[in-house]
């Protein structure tokens, strides 16, 4: 069997904080506190037990691009900037526990709202309700603008994976560094028209629901529970409770939320058009372009999502590189349930 093969083709269809003082008061014991400086003599973040935070300050908005963005901001405004970015279907609440982390330690952590979730907008009802991931990683380098944020570390998994693989790919310039959950997971339309043997067919069951009428339906008047089933598959060991889920499911209530989500993998399949301002990226992301930026990439050892193995895209990192697999049970939203070892993948990148 072509593992190489057949990984390519899985990948492609596919507020300051409450509580955040605790962690800080930690990490000033271990005199890794306060400044910018801290960030490169910090060698191990103190522990956090996952959902010791449940809640961010008060949100934030920018106009950026196609969008008005609700983000979420920690940490000293003068810190070397961390932009943290979520999938579906999950939001910013993966990181309730990474960023205080990272805030304590000197770093500027930033927590957006992609496209179609919590209180980030389309600034016209105009706009097509694009998911295709060009469009995603052109809202990040949008937002990083409107902050005027020339450079940062981007983190994420899922969808926020995938934006953090084409920024770095398209413009490393805007990259510090980077951290991946599940590795390299830049795709095309072609490559995702390719038949997978029928078991990891199965495991990509709910792009195939979304490809009919009954499924966008479906999604839209059952988004609470569908939802709740992709967590329970995707972390089958991660006993999360309704709280942790219903404080996420929110997000789910965007007006563009459906739209955005069945485009995205419709999209991947080729039954959806893009727009075509996007048609240069996509056919430079159709070629697979090697990621030159410091990166680290997390696995963790418990994930039941479609996901590549760690040396089907290693040589996909041609720049500093280090895999990490997680273990402990945990899924695919790693930076929820192992927030201490996320964290720290990210301040080792950025300390080379």
């Amino acid at each position: 069997m072509d593992t190489t093969k057949i990984t390519e083709a899985i990948n492609q269809p596919r507020r300051y904080f409450v509580g955040a003082a605790a962690v800080t008061a930690a990490a000033a014991q271990l005199g890794i506190v306060g400044s910018t400086a801290a960030q490169t003599t910090a060698r191990q973040l103190p522990s956090v037990t996952p959902g010791t935070h449940t809640s961010f300050g008060p949100l934030k908005q920018i106009d950026a691009g196609v969008l008005s963005v609700a983000y979420a901001e920690a940490g000293p405004p003068d810190g070397s900037p961390v932009i943290l970015l979520h999938g579906w279907p999950y939001d910013i609440y993966s990181f309730v526990d990474v960023a205080p982390l990272l805030a304590s330690a000197g770093y500027r952590v930033i927590v957006p709202y992609l496209r179609g979730y919590g209180a980030t907008r389309f600034l016209s009802s105009d706009t097509v309700r694009n998911g295709q991931p060009s469009a995603i990683a052109s809202d990040a380098v949008a937002f990083m603008d409107a902050l005027k944020i020339d450079k940062a570390i981007l983190a994420g998994f899922d969808w926020g994976a995938r934006t953090v693989n084409i920024v770095s790919a398209l413009w490393p310039e805007r990259c510090t560094g980077t951290v991946s959950v599940s590795g390299y997971l830049i795709g095309s339309q072609e490559a995702g028209k390719m038949p997978l043997p029928p078991e990891a067919e199965l495991q990509w069951w709910y792009q195939f629901y979304f490809a009919t009428e009954r499924g966008r339906l479906g999604y839209a008047k059952n988004r609470h529970d569908f939802s709740r089933l992709i967590w329970q598959l995707a972390s089958p060991k991660w006993k999360f409770d309704d709280a942790t889920f219903n404080r996420t499911a929110a997000s789910f209530d965007n007006p563009d939320h459906v739209n955005v989500v069945i485009h995205n993998y419709r999209w991947r399949l080729g039954l959806a058009e893009g727009e075509s301002k996007y048609d240069d990226l996509e056919k430079r992301l159709a070629q697979a372009p090697v990621i030159t930026v410091p990166t680290i990439t997390l696995e963790g050892d418990a994930n039941g999502a479609p996901h590549p193995e760690p040396s089907a895209y290693a040589k996909k990192f041609s720049g500093r590189y280090e895999h990490r697999t997680i273990t402990g049970g945990i899924g695919h939203n790693l930076p929820q349930e192992a927030p201490q070892a996320f964290a720290q993948a990210v301040v080792d990148v950025a300390k080379g």
